[in-house]
């Protein structure tokens, strides 16, 4: 018998032993991990134990999403993509996974973002016309046509940065 067959068979005598000193309702976790060497991590659990209490107990006792951690690391990441994917309106995610939520999140800040570029380029325009026919009428308040010049420069800006 191998060295990690016996210390898993003496973890699962002991937890038996444990659960039995144990009070009505509670339940018995056991989890070690070998840092640098995740194939000999080992997670022992009585029956019908539920792993997202462990891991609420857990942060009861300190556990933080402040930390870093490989796994919220994937997790951000495929939200980060979700929002991404959503924004150029690809890869949508199966029907009922939770990632939907987020790839909605980008689908609707990027149709937002394209009716106020849509909505900028209509005032930028009508404001370029506004002051093409005040010039040729004449009679106009040569500080309009400085504002009017800055505001179609603040536009053209924000234009170019939309790649509009």
């Amino acid at each position: 018998m191998s060295a990690l067959n016996r210390f898993h068979e003496t973890a699962s005598d002991a937890l038996e032993k444990i659960s039995a000193c144990l009070p009505d309702g509670a339940k018995l976790c056991l989890t070690i991990y070998t840092p640098e060497k995740p194939e000999l991590d080992i997670v022992l659990q009585d029956k019908g134990i539920d792993l997202n209490e462990v891991v609420s107990t857990l942060r009861r006792h300190g556990l933080s999403i402040d930390g870093d951690n490989g796994y919220k690391r994937d997790l951000l990441n495929s939200v980060v993509g979700s929002l991404a994917f959503g924004a150029q309106n690809k890869n949508p995610p199966p029907a009922g996974h939770w990632g939907q939520r987020f790839w909605d999140i980008g689908r609707e800040e990027r149709g937002l973002h394209e009716e106020l570029v849509a909505a900028l380029k209509l005032n930028r325009e009508n404001l370029r016309a506004c002051q093409a026919t005040i010039h040729l009428a004449g009679g106009f308040d040569p500080a309009y046509v400085d504002d009017a010049q800055a505001a179609m420069a603040v536009a053209d800006a924000v234009l170019a940065k939309a790649g509009a």
